[in-house]
């Protein structure tokens, strides 16, 4: 299956990461408690888009052997689970096939099951290319028109400084607008969203 060229999509991410060293030099030492090792927001399937779904399975290439082979144990062994809750739902595990309501029931279900690509020490094994999803948990961010995209992190009530912390401001419709124009690219060529567990196992 092709995914489309990537070249441009590593380097739109970096708007994110830019803009979470901004909130974390905002913030101060030690308030943001995000760091790695740091895995209390990597549970539980969500759908990513044809381009984070071919970073994804670029970054499992990029593994060395016996650190590909683990990640791929844990996400076949996901993607058993998914047959638990949608029996009829395979590879490639495009999530449109699968349906909105039929996706949103089992994410539900299986919203404490760690992220396949996490290791035995919570750190992902595909930092580097991981989803925009994941790089926009950990802080809020406020656009420029005022809409707040609030923080996500499932612990932040236990660091009541983190939790206080104003809105990082990202222009979140013109990055996604970007994002959005990568993913047809990726999509003209055979590229789909599905989960991360269906991504690391994408053959290109």
């Amino acid at each position: 299956m092709a995914h489309g060229d990537l070249t441009e999509y590593p380097e739109l991410l970096t708007q994110l990461d830019a803009w979470f060293r901004e909130g974390l030099d905002q913030a101060g030492p030690s308030v943001v408690p995000c760091s790695a090792g740091c895995s209390a927001c990597c549970n539980g399937p969500f759908d990513i888009s044809p381009a984070d779904a071919a970073l994804v399975a670029r970054g499992v290439r990029a593994l060395s052997p016996g650190t590909r082979a683990g990640v791929l144990l844990r996400a076949e062994a996901q993607l058993t689970r998914y047959a638990e809750f949608a029996p009829f739902w395979g590879p490639p595990w495009d999530v449109a096939a699968l349906g909105e309501e039929a996706f949103d029931q089992l994410s539900e279900a299986l919203a404490d099951l760690p992220c396949p690509a996490l290791d035995s020490q919570g750190i992902c094994s595909i930092y580097e290319y991981r989803p925009a999803t994941c790089r926009l948990m950990g802080l809020a961010a406020v656009t420029p028109d005022g809409d707040v995209l609030e923080n996500a992190c499932p612990i932040q009530s236990g660091f009541p400084g983190y939790a206080a912390l104003p809105p990082t401001p990202f222009d979140l419709l013109r990055f996604e607008l970007q994002a959005e124009e990568v993913d047809r690219t990726v999509a003209a060529k055979g590229g789909f969203s599905t989960t991360v567990a269906g991504a690391l196992l994408l053959r290109v």
